[in-house]
C-alpha cells in the first residue's frame, strides 16, 4: 500500500475522532452523595475504556475507539473536579436540593420527584435537576403552597 493512502486514511481518521467537548451546564455543579459517586464511577469507566482503546495496535482503529472515552474523560473529570457536594436537607418543612417532593397539577395528576444535580437527573426514574423550571419554582415552598410553572399551577402535597 502506498504511504500516501496511509497518510490520507490517518488524516481522515484524525478528523473523525476529534470530537467536540460535551457541553458543561452553566452555574454551580451541585451534587448529592449518590450523584458524586455516579460521576466518579463514570469517570473510572471512561478511564478504563480509554486505557483499553490505547492497547489497540492499529493507529486508526485506536483513534476511533479512544475518541468517545477521551471526550468522556474530559467531561467527567471536569464534573468531578467542580462538584459541590450538598448535604441532605435538614428539614422536610420546605423543598430544598435533595428533597423528594410530591405535587398535584391542576388536572389532578400527582407527581413525585427528587431534586438532584444535573448529571444525575432522570425524570423517568423520579429525579429532576435543581435547574429545571419545576424544581426552581418549588424550591423554598412548603406543603400547601401553590406555584406557577409556565402556564400551569402545581400544589405541593408532600416533602420527604
Amino acid at each position: 500500500m502506498s504511504v500516501a493512502f496511509t497518510k490520507e486514511d490517518s488524516a481522515q481518521t484524525a478528523s473523525e475522532t476529534m470530537l467536540p467537548d460535551r457541553p458543561i451546564p452553566p452555574g454551580p455543579n451541585l451534587v448529592t452523595a449518590e450523584g458524586l459517586e455516579a460521576l466518579e464511577r463514570q469517570l473510572a469507566e471512561a478511564r478504563a475504556a480509554y486505557d483499553a482503546a490505547m492497547t489497540i495496535e492499529d493507529v486508526n482503529e485506536r483513534r476511533r475507539e479512544a475518541a468517545n472515552p477521551f471526550r468522556d474523560l474530559r467531561y467527567f473529570g471536569e464534573r468531578v473536579r467542580t462538584a459541590q457536594l450538598v448535604a441532605p436537607p435538614a428539614t422536610t418543612q420546605t423543598v430544598a436540593f435533595g428533597s423528594t417532593v410530591t405535587f398535584e397539577r391542576a388536572d389532578g395528576r400527582v407527581q413525585t420527584y427528587r431534586i438532584v444535580g444535573e448529571d444525575e437527573a432522570n425524570p423517568k426514574t423520579g429525579s429532576i435537576s435543581f435547574a429545571s423550571p419545576v424544581a426552581r419554582a418549588l424550591m423554598g415552598k412548603g406543603v400547601g403552597d401553590v406555584v406557577s410553572v409556565g402556564a400551569a399551577e402545581v400544589e405541593v402535597v408532600a416533602i420527604e
